[in-house]
């Protein structure tokens, strides 16, 4: 008899640790619902995103209902508990830097491109006067395999002999990283900047988002990686994530970008839909950029017709030579057809070196980063991308 086409097609519920992904595993299929685990390639420089907990598709909505009167979100809390005590018992100095809100958040994995993230959070925070906090994150990771169901006790030794050595190696990582920002600040050649480092074992993406949610950064700094010749994979899930949650400006940059430097950024682009909620994030951008004064291009995201007549621009035109008088802003339409096509185009002619995007609303966002093709468009094309959360300043 043919198999059922969704009972063959598996997708993923949940990402999650390797002990999380197992609990949740048990807890469907006491409900009657088969789960497997699937790891996540772990291929550098892109951080590991964890083990897959995936199901026949047919039996997604009863898998989403059942876990969502489970309330499985509440180990987020008994995290967050954890990771407070974890701060009490850190000495009084790390404490108050980890608590502290003037700081910069740079998440990093010791990929070729480390060194370029570190100097652009470096020379934003010496020019702030802000703190830096390096964050690595590891997965204790499983093998390379997909896994049915069933008793993984044999196998719990393997999975903590390879946790600890990541653990090592991390650490070791970690250590050398340090001392090669000692001897570039000693030498001149990085700012003199107060920072500290932390190492954390779980998934890249949850625990940069918990940290930055608990100790509110005034910016997240971190590399992504861009279309590679032997590969499609545009924008790394953790940056996509980091993007998509986060509640503090994130600066994205690819690793093909030559910047180290926001002070050798001189051409802006401005994505808006000159919503009067844009004005508040634009205001909030020119002071994360201040003292730089980058030439500033303001763009169109909303294709409909009828929103930019000559009144409501030169309106806008004359209130930012009110707000912003030392300022150099200008103020492109976009061509017509395709979005993807038009940026890209946008981007070639007026040099723009940095693209800034609004989130106040999903459609902002959604307009440039779904589907996948957005993000291959930026991403291809090399742009940093700095992404303004409406919930910033708060």
């Amino acid at each position: 008899m043919p198999q059922d086409k969704d009972q063959s097609k598996l997708v993923t519920v949940a990402i999650h640790t390797y002990e999380k992904a197992q609990i949740l595993q048990s807890l469907l299929q006491s409900q009657g619902i088969p789960a497997t685990l699937h790891n996540v390639n772990t291929v550098q420089p892109i951080f590991s995103t964890g083990v897959r907990v995936r199901i026949a598709e047919r039996d997604l909505p009863r898998a989403l209902a059942y876990i969502e009167d489970l309330k499985w979100d509440l180990d987020e809390a008994y995290d967050d508990l954890q990771e407070k005590t974890e701060l009490a018992n850190e000495s009084p100095d790390s404490a108050h830097v980890a608590a502290y809100k003037g700081y910069v958040l740079i998440p990093v994995d010791f990929s070729v491109y480390t060194d370029k993230i570190v100097k652009l959070g470096f020379h934003f925070a010496a020019r702030r006067q802000l703190h830096v906090l390096l964050m690595h994150v590891y997965t204790g990771t499983l093998p390379q395999m997909n896994f049915p169901y069933g008793d993984f006790t044999a196998l719990l030794p393997q999975i903590q002999a390879a946790s600890n050595q990541e653990a090592k190696k991390a650490e070791q990582q970690m250590n050398e990283l340090t001392k090669e920002i000692d001897a570039k600040m000693s030498e001149g050649t990085l700012p003199e900047v107060t920072y500290r480092t932390t190492i954390r074992d779980g998934i890249p993406a949850d625990e940069i988002l918990r940290y930055a949610k608990r100790n509110l950064p005034a910016i997240i700094i971190m590399g992504t990686r861009g279309k590679t010749e032997d590969s499609d994979y545009i924008v790394g899930s953790v940056a996509a994530e980091i993007i998509d949650r986060a509640q503090a400006p994130v600066l994205v940059v690819p690793e093909r970008v030559a910047i180290d430097d926001l002070m050798q950024v001189k051409h802006v682009g401005v994505a808006t839909s000159f919503d009067q909620r844009d004005l508040v994030l634009f205001n909030q951008m020119m002071q994360l950029m201040a003292p730089l004064e980058p030439e500033y291009r303001l763009f169109n995201v909303s294709r409909s017709e009828g929103k930019w007549g000559d009144v409501q621009l030169q309106a806008i035109q004359e209130y930012n030579k009110q707000q912003y008088p030392n300022a150099h802003i200008e103020w492109t339409k976009l061509d017509e057809g395709e979005l993807y096509a038009a940026l890209e185009n946008f981007v070639t002619e007026h040099q723009v070196e940095l693209i800034v995007v609004n989130t106040y609303k999903r459609r902002v966002l959604a307009k440039l980063f779904n589907p996948t093709m957005a993000r291959r468009m930026l991403f291809h094309a090399g742009t940093p991308i700095l992404v303004m959360h409406s919930n910033s300043s708060q």
